[in-house]
């Protein structure tokens, strides 16, 4: 049998990793400002992470959500508190797009609509109705293309106006990314997102931000919404959330309450999960990694918009899109085979950095390093 090709593939094979460093096999290292697609929060291999999975392992790897597992009281217990939201409530699943569908279909329940609210140059996942909400028709099947899903302009406060004005009695939700990841780190304005958070109050809809790839500290606050000083009804999480493990949760208000079988999984909230999830919030509290994306990344892009070859520096923290024209198309792969350091892109044009929140200014400097000498 064979692999289902759907990935174009650098020739690379990494074995090993440690921080913010992996090595392939013929034992080359290479920066890792990328962590797999925002995934790698607290670095690779990281010990207190690597020990509380062990540790676990070694008790109980899995059994099924028909039982007490003490460990998902435990993580939504540190999460309330590290994210500032005590009083919502958690279910977890395994990943991004699994944690949208959830979010989705528990806003339907609750207002029993249809109408989903999404935004230009989104991404919100493969599954069903999290593509059906994803701005890029060359992913969305025909089954998948029969949802009601109304696309509006990204950050259009008028827009958005004057469809709630037509149409707001029948939108289910609004779902949007605070920091779009996909579609070019494109940051939401906070009078845009406040006045999402104005209608769906209005017309009893509700607010899902998708904090999928923006969320869990990368932005120097836990949610990238936390910038606005608003609260969405729904948090979906799921990449930086097990640094490597598949974890994916929805952080549900209060007022969203639940009926047995409403929602369901059989592999999330596992044990083996439940540890990744608990180390990767103990790390980010206890070495303050929030305040460190935060200054960091401010110093990262205050450097970078020193280049006068990149066209606009956006993001927040360590989440960070720098807008190239054409002539650097080929900059990416010179980063990476030239200068060994790994990086994210956004077509058509645009250079992602999401590495580990625990990143040093020494490797970001390396980075500056490598730019100034493609520059030149």
């Amino acid at each position: 049998m064979q692999l289902f090709d759907v990935y174009p593939l650098y020739d690379i094979t990494i074995t090993d990793a440690r921080g913010s460093r992996v090595y392939d096999d013929n034992g080359q290292e290479y920066l890792d400002l990328y962590g797999g697609h925002a995934v790698i929060s607290i670095g690779h291999t990281h010990p207190h992470y690597v020990n509380r999975l062990t540790s676990q392992l070694n008790r109980v790897g899995f059994y099924s959500n028909s039982v007490h597992i003490p460990g998902q009281v435990e993580l939504a217990t540190e999460l309330g508190r590290v994210s500032g939201r005590e009083d919502f409530q958690l279910f977890l699943c395994n990943s991004g797009a699994e944690a949208n569908e959830n979010a989705l279909k528990l806003a339907s329940f609750y207002n029993g609509r249809k109408k989903v609210v999404a935004f230009s140059k989104s991404f919100h996942g493969r599954t069903s109705l999290a593509v059906a909400a994803t701005d890029n028709p060359a992913i969305v099947a025909p089954v998948n293309a029969g949802a009601d899903v109304q696309f509006l302009p990204f950050n259009d406060t008028e827009a958005l106006e004057a469809f709630f004005k037509d149409q707001g009695d029948s939108v289910s939700s609004v779902i949007v990314e605070n920091i779009q990841g996909v579609g070019g780190i494109h940051v939401a304005t906070a009078p845009f997102i406040r006045t999402i958070r104005r209608l769906c109050d209005t017309y009893n809809a509700v607010f899902i931000a998708d904090e999928v790839q923006c969320g869990y500290g990368r932005s120097g606050k836990f949610y990238a919404q936390d910038h606005t000083e608003t609260s969405a009804d729904i948090y979906t999480m799921a990449k930086g959330m097990g640094n490597g493990f598949p974890v994916g949760g929805i952080s549900i208000a209060p007022k969203l309450q639940p009926k047995f079988g409403m929602l369901g999984t059989t592999f999330g909230g596992n044990h083996l999960a439940c540890a990744a999830g608990l180390a990767v919030l103990e790390v980010i509290a206890k070495d303050r990694l929030m305040e460190h994306a935060a200054s960091l990344g401010k110093y990262w892009m205050d450097e970078l918009r020193k280049f006068k070859e990149i066209k606009e520096v956006r993001g927040e923290g360590l989440m960070i899109g720098l807008e190239l024209g054409p002539e650097w198309a080929s900059l990416r792969k010179n980063l990476l085979f030239k200068h060994h350091i790994f990086t994210g892109e956004s077509k058509p044009h645009v250079i992602r950095l999401l590495p580990a929140l625990n990143l040093d200014r020494a490797d970001a400097d390396r980075f500056l390093e490598a730019l100034n000498k493609e520059f030149k």
